[in-house]
């Protein structure tokens, strides 16, 4: 990695039940982004379908060796020159369930990581929402952070967030940034969201990129939006609150390690896993 000045972009969606219209509205924003100067981007979770029908889920599922979806967001991530971390896509698992997939392909297209969510979403919202996610979805098992030309880049996805021993295991494989493509509920990003976002973000001095939904899916489903991009002291560099949209900030690594430096919190931790 150079110190040259990069941008990243989060994009904001309202995914329903028709996948052409999600997709078309993803490689739209995916557009904007790039014309913005974004070299990498993140899209939400469950960008290409929102919809209480697990049947219909199911339906679009895809083997992880490749299909439709696949294809047409590689073709996105090509035609536009970026770095894409695809949201989630729902691919085969075992026992008739699906995985909740984060795939990231570069700007060539080309399939570079894939992130299988790890904690499922299984809780009664305030408000009267319920989800048992484990019902139709297999957990992943492992963290995964890849370089990009952004920086190096560890993924999670929305319930995760929840979760800080993630994300420290993501900074111990050296994680600069983290992406979060997300569909939290409006109930808890009201309460929850952005104070969760900035405290990943400070206690790993990591930057934050939160892609999410946000806005009414159908009857019931809210998402609470404010996709928002967080520097590593926890400062708000961009946001968009709500409906479909996107905010870009530039990632400054050089900035990052002056931080680390003159504030090595880092570097005082004194209990550490395994």
């Amino acid at each position: 990695m150079t110190d040259a000045a990069t941008k990243a972009a989060v994009i904001q969606m309202v995914s329903g039940a028709d996948v052409d219209a999600n997709l078309a509205e993803a490689d739209r924003l995916l557009g904007e982004a790039r014309r913005g100067g974004a070299q990498l981007a993140i899209l939400p979770e469950n960008l290409a379908c929102m919809t209480p029908d697990m049947a219909a889920l199911h339906a679009i599922a895809e083997s992880p060796e490749g299909g439709p979806l696949q294809r047409r967001l590689a073709e996105m991530a090509r035609r536009h020159g970026l770095w894409l971390v695809a949201g989630t896509l729902p691919l085969l698992a075992d026992a008739g369930r699906m995985t909740n997939t984060t795939l990231v392909f570069d700007a060539a297209g080309r399939p570079v990581a894939r992130y299988d969510k790890i904690h499922l979403f299984d809780v009664s919202v305030p408000g009267g929402e319920t989800h048992r996610e484990s019902a139709h979805v297999a957990p992943g098992d492992r963290g995964v952070v890849l370089d990009t030309p952004v920086g190096r880049l560890g993924l999670a996805v929305c319930y995760d967030l929840r979760f800080p021993e993630l994300f420290r295991a993501l900074l111990d494989q050296g994680a600069e940034l983290f992406a979060l493509p997300a569909a939290f509920t409006h109930a808890t990003g009201q309460a929850h969201w952005e104070v969760l976002l900035r405290a990943r973000a400070i206690e790993n001095q990591c930057f934050m990129l939160a892609s999410a939904q946000g806005g009414q899916h159908f009857e019931g489903r809210r998402t609470f939006g404010h996709s928002q991009i967080i520097g590593p002291w926890g400062e708000l560099l961009a946001r968009h609150a709500e409906g479909p949209g996107l905010a870009i900030a530039e990632i400054d690594l050089a900035a990052q390690r002056a931080l680390r430096t003159r504030f090595p919190a880092l570097e005082h931790r004194r209990l550490h896993s395994g």
